[in-house]
């Protein structure tokens, strides 16, 4: 990778780290193959002690998660004929069988069109990671499949996965994708020796209880003493952010995944057909094809597009172009016309107390920035 900073979006991402918005930020700008510049800035680690942030600092991904692994596995099912779009859960997960949501499709919970709501905190309410299947299974569906973008949706179609592989999902992408793709530094369930290699996150999971108090799950004793073992209360560092993710083992078809910039550039070049070592070309469609027209959002397989309104591709990325966002301060938007790619990843989650910044502003800024940079680049201006 060439390790060449531009000094624009180093100032822009230096400014909102001098404000506050997050200690850390590290960006990767590539087309097709190469990496055409990155950057590190600020500090990976604020507390308990202070590591600077460089273009090697592994970061918890949070929902990048959802694209890098669960969607790009799926596809690769599809790819061998394994799975099918149109296919319904029951016909690949028997435990939905009966549920209200037998006749849902892979491409329903991709697109978030299945029905499930945005979110649940499942230690609070399974067993151990095998219930939260039957948890999920038996939640309300809402009347109306309109785009409800929502973390259970994935955990299903990671479930899925493991069903088709007869494989726990770390141990499954290990092998079709990491492996195949080289990556030396992408996993869940990171080792205590690359501690301080990795960008710290929230003190504790306080936006999680505070969200549990406010939606009333904390309102007997037993749930209180499951929040009390679940929810952390001390610096996360090294150990997986979300609080299901972490209920689920540190592995999950939503979160858990931590990797550098270089990595998931590796990973990001398998969505575009010009580029994909791990799909056939015509399959990468599926990740700028419109599945939800006229809905709250425009979708692709796994991804959000970036026609959608108020999206954080920025004003100058291809209508084409698909994205994810991941909680802890991540972003990743490929522009599949250009074969352009543009990571940012962030720790917003750290050395801040509540409420966080929303910092949507700041990811469209740097694609708008960097596709500008990048095209007169290119010019040779």
């Amino acid at each position: 990778m060439t390790d060449f900073r531009d000094e624009a979006i180093n100032m822009l991402l230096r400014g909102r780290i001098e404000a506050g918005d997050f200690p850390s930020a590290v960006y990767l700008v590539g087309r097709g193959r190469e990496a055409v510049y990155a950057g590190a800035l600020g500090n990976a680690v604020v507390e308990p002690e202070r590591i600077a942030a460089d273009t090697a600092t592994i970061y918890d991904l949070a929902s990048l998660t959802k694209v890098l692994v669960t969607t790009l596995f799926a596809a690769i099912l599809i790819d061998r004929e394994r799975l099918s779009v149109d296919a319904r859960l029951s016909e690949v997960l028997p435990e939905a069988s009966g549920s209200a949501f037998a006749g849902t499709t892979i491409l329903q919970l991709a697109t978030h069109t299945s029905g499930l709501p945005a979110w649940r905190p499942l230690y609070l309410l399974a067993k151990d990671r095998e219930d939260v299947l039957n948890v999920i299974l038996n939640t309300l569906p809402a009347p109306e499949r309109d785009v409800v973008y929502s973390d259970l949706n994935f955990i299903l179609l990671a479930f899925v996965i493991e069903k088709l592989t007869g494989q726990r999902l770390d141990s499954a992408a290990g092998e079709l994708v990491f492996e195949p793709l080289g990556l030396r530094d992408t996993f869940y369930r990171p080792t205590i020796d690359l501690r301080r290699r990795i960008a710290a996150s929230e003190h504790g999971n306080q936006f999680e209880r505070e969200t549990c108090e406010r939606e009333g799950y904390l309102g007997s004793e037993d749930a209180r003493e499951k929040a009390d073992l679940w929810l952390r209360k001390e610096p996360i560092w090294g150990e997986v952010h979300d609080g299901n993710a972490y209920f689920m083992e540190g592995v999950a078809g939503h979160a858990g995944l931590f990797s550098t910039a270089a990595d998931v550039f590796l990973i990001a070049r398998q969505f575009m057909p010009e580029t994909t070592s791990l799909l056939r070309p015509e399959t990468c469609n599926l990740f700028s094809r419109n599945f939800t027209s006229g809905k709250a959002e425009d979708r692709s397989f796994g991804f959000q597009l970036a026609t959608t309104k108020d999206s954080t591709a920025g004003s100058c990325l291809s209508p084409q172009s698909f994205g994810h966002l991941g909680f802890t301060g991540t972003s990743l938007w490929i522009d599949p016309v250009r074969q352009t790619v543009f990571i940012l990843l962030t720790n917003r989650t750290h050395d801040h107390g509540l409420p966080l910044v929303n910092i949507n502003s700041v990811r469209r800024e740097f694609n708008s920035l960097a596709s500008h940079i990048f095209g007169d680049k290119l010019l040779g201006l």
